[in-house]
Formats: C-alpha cells, sequence, structure tokens
C-alpha cells in the first residue's frame, strides 16, 4: 500500500483534479477495484504453485517465451523513463530549497538510490519506504480533511459521464499509475511469495541456467488443499487492505488538487513542477506548507526510486533467467559480453550480479542520460505513465490466460474473476487505443 504512494498520487492525480475536479472520480474508483482483482488474480498463481507470474507465462504455447519477451523489451524502456521521471521530481523538490540545477540534484537521487538498493536488500528498502510512506500518508489525510467539500459534491462524481474537453495526455498517464504501473501488478505476486504466502518460491533451476533471485527466498511446503484454499484468502484480504488504503490517499491528493489548485488555475507541469505542487499545502499550513509538501515529495518518490530500482533489477534478472533457455543468451556473443564484465568483478551469471547490473544501467545510467536531454520532469512521467497503460491489457489478459490454462482445476479463477479480469484489460486497452488514435 505504501510503496504505491507514487507519481499517480502525488503528481497526476493533482494535475486531474486541478482540470476536471471530480468528474473522473468514478474512474478512480473503477480502477481501484479493477485494480484489486487484478493484483490478487496475478498473486493467486505463485500462491499455489510456488512460482513467479513470468515463469508462468513462459509455458503458454506458442512460440517460446513470447509472452516474456513482450513484457520483457518495453519494460526497459518503461523503467529507464520510469526512474528518470520519479528522480526528476525529486530533484525539482530538492530545488526548492537549495539553489541549484534540478537536473543535477535528480542525478544525484539516483546515484544514492542505487548506493542503497546494490548494497542493501530488498526488506530494509520495504522497512525505510514504510517509515516515508506512512509520514506522507498522515500529512495528505489531515490536509484533505481539512479543506474537504460538502460530500455531495464529490459523490457527485461517482456518476460515469466524459467532460466537455478530454485531455488524454492528463488523463492517461494518471490511469496508468494509479496503484500500479503495469509491472507493479506482477511484483504484488514476488511479493507475497517473498512473504512465505502458499507455496513459497521453490528452486526449479538447472545447474548450467542463470539462477533466479528468488530462488533463494523461503520456500514454504503447502500440500493441502485447505491450506491453500486459507492462503487465497488471505491473499485477497492483503490486497484489499492495500488498494483501499491507497484509494484514501489518490482521493485525499484529488480533493487537494480540486481544492487548492483548481480555483487558482494551477497545473502543475515543467521543471517547476514540485513549486507547483508545494501549492497545495499552502492554504491549509501557511508558508510552512511549502516546505511539508517538497519534503513529502522527496520522501514518498525518494522511496518510489527505490522500489523501482529494486523490482525493476529483480524482475529483469528473473526475465533473463527465463530468456536464458533462449538460443541468445546462449550464444557466443552473449558469453563473450558476460567474460567481459567478469573483468570488473560482474558475473552475469550470478543472480545478484545480474540484478545489478540492471540497476546500475537501466535504472542507472540510462535514467541519467534521460534527464540530461529532457528537462521537463511531467513530460518524463507521463511517456512512463502511458506506457504502463498502454502495456497492462496484455500483462492482465496473459495472466487470466495462464491461471486457467495452467492451474488445477479447482484453484482457478471463478467466473466472476474471469469477467472482471477480462473487463479491466479491456478498460486499459480502450484508452490505450483511444490514445494511440
Amino acid at each position: 500500500m505504501l510503496s504505491a504512494v507514487g507519481t499517480g498520487s502525488i503528481l497526476f492525480t493533482p494535475r486531474v483534479g486541478s482540470v476536471y475536479q471530480y468528474d473522473l472520480f468514478w474512474i478512480l474508483v473503477l480502477v481501484v477495484f479493477f485494480m484489486w482483482v487484478m493484483i490478487k488474480e496475478m498473486a493467486r498463481f505463485s500462491v499455489v504453485t510456488g512460482k513467479t507470474m513470468l515463469d508462468g507465462m513462459s509455458k503458454l504455447p506458442g512460440p517460446k517465451n513470447w509472452a516474456v519477451w513482450i513484457i520483457f523489451i518495453p519494460q526497459l524502456f518503461a523503467a529507464a523513463v520510469g526512474i528518470a521521471g520519479l528522480s526528476a521530481i525529486v530533484g525539482s523538490a530538492f530545488s526548492g530549497f537549495f539553489q541549484g540545477v534540478p537536473s543535477y540534484f535528480a542525478i544525484g537521487t539516483i546515484v544514492i538510490s542505487i548506493l542503497i538498493t546494490t548494497i542493501g536488500n530488498y526488506m530494509q528498502i520495504e522497512n525505510i519506504s514504510k517509515v516515508l510512506g506512512a509520514i506522507l500518508m498522515g500529512i495528505v489525510i489531515f490536509s484533505a480533511y481539512v479543506v474537504f467539500p460538502d460530500f455531495n459534491t464529490i459523490l457527485a462524481g461517482l456518476k460515469p459521464s466524459v467532460p466537455k474537453e478530454v485531455d488524454l495526455y492528463v488523463i492517461l498517464p494518471w490511469i496508468g499509475t494509479i496503484l500500479a504501473g503495469s509491472m507493479g501488478i506482477v511484483w504484488f505476486s514476488y511479493w507475497i511469495s517473498t512473504r512465505g504466502f502458499g507455496g513459497g518460491f521453490e528452486n526449479q533451476l538447472k545447474d548450467d541456467e542463470i539462477p533466479s533471485e528468488v530462488a533463494k527466498m523461503s520456500t514454504h511446503k503447502v500440500d493441502k488443499k485447505k491450506d491453500l484454499d486459507e492462503w487465497i484468502k488471505i491473499v485477497d484480504t492483503t490486497a484489499l487492505v492495500g488498494v483501499v488504503g491507497g484509494f484514501i490517499i489518490i482521493t485525499s491528493f484529488l480533493i487537494l488538487g480540486s481544492e487548492l489548485l483548481a480555483p487558482k488555475g494551477i497545473l502543475p507541469s515543467g521543471s517547476d513542477v514540485a513549486i507547483d505542487l508545494s501549492k497545495l499545502f499552502s492554504n491549509v499550513w501557511g508558508e510552512s506548507g511549502k516546505f511539508i509538501i517538497l519534503v513529502a515529495i522527496i520522501i514518498a518518490l525518494g522511496g518510489s526510486v527505490l522500489a523501482n530500482q529494486d523490482g525493476w533489477g529483480r524482475s529483469f534478472a528473473d526475465m533473463s533467467y527465463i530468456l536464458g533457455r533462449n538460443s541468445f543468451f546462449r550464444s557466443q556473443f552473449f558469453a563473450s559480453f558476460t567474460n567481459f564484465t567478469k573483468l570488473f568483478g560482474v558475473n552475469l551469471n550470478k543472480a545478484k550480479h545480474l540484478k545489478k547490473f540492471y540497476i546500475l544501467t537501466i535504472t542507472g545510467v540510462i535514467p541519467i542520460i534521460i534527464i540530461t536531454l529532457f528537462k521537463d520532469p511531467v513530460a518524463i512521467m507521463s511517456a512512463s505513465g502511458i506506457i504502463a497503460a498502454m502495456h497492462t491489457p496484455f500483462i492482465v489478459l496473459t495472466a487470466l490466460l495462464v491461471n486457467i490454462k495452467l492451474l488445477p482445476k479447482e484453484y482457478r479463477p471463478s467466473l466472476f474473476y474471469i469477467l472482471m479480469m477480462t473487463f479491466s484489460g479491456i478498460f486499459y486497452l480502450g484508452f490505450a487505443l483511444l490514445y494511440i488514435f
């Protein structure tokens, strides 16, 4: 729940509130419901089988690893752009405190995060994110309470309607980042297995394969159907707590954007986006409100940089293991590249080294280049959000196919969840096609 407090909450929700007030509140409620269905169904496969959803996708009929490839390639771009955007907004917030170029602070954020994610471990990162997110939650909820409008004003937004002027550049990145992006949905299956839910992750690897990071995690053997049924119920509840908590946070930001930014015609954008966002709290906390929101941006999005670097690094390492069965990863070129990296003490045949390699390159060096070339954090994050919105329907519908095709009959999703997963995939697909059109 806490790690879901990211750009969808802090950046894009106030922008939507500033332009449309509560007119799109019904979309938020709908997406939160779909998100609950999606993440719990994504976790179903891991609870029952003890394997990642990505591993399940690799076993689908058709060309070898076709589903994993379709996820892997776009997410390399999404990861680089996403980390660049998050860090750029953090850099903008730092520049509100200190005199300096925002991009320099953004680069510094990336470098510090790399050191933490490559030296530390996941539990430490999660604990840091918990503390930072909890501070932000308290500040935002109280601020929204202070400026809370008439309750009927918000309820009116539950009626589905289409605004007269639709700006998809404002709406689509918001939809793509509410609670979790496309890969955030996948990461939930990693999280519940790391926690020992259900079967945990089992070591299914051969000696000549690239070891998966998750193979070293807890192995919790569960054989009885009754136990697995109970674990599935726990996952359902865990997912529900997560999305309800996230919904409260996002609604709070929507209220702040609608009540404080919309009347002044402020649309947070450009390299000074953090300064624009600081006006969210100025009417509530006075002059100190500026510093409160800047600190909130730094701690919340700084925590998101850590969590996303760790999540993408872990996922890319796992996908590389899966694709390692493919001829390219067994080619002479890849072998030569691996030998070259060993000169620097990096062995890409080891999971922890492979994860660090992706963190350093895809979520490190490349985002720094992007920040250097493109100065607008909103434009960078909008690109990442749009990718997430366009990629989500494929991930969701493919995960549904995995659960139907590969799980034992008694653990397959019911007709209700099959329909809801299908509707959620179509929902995201509709927005993606609309934006392309």
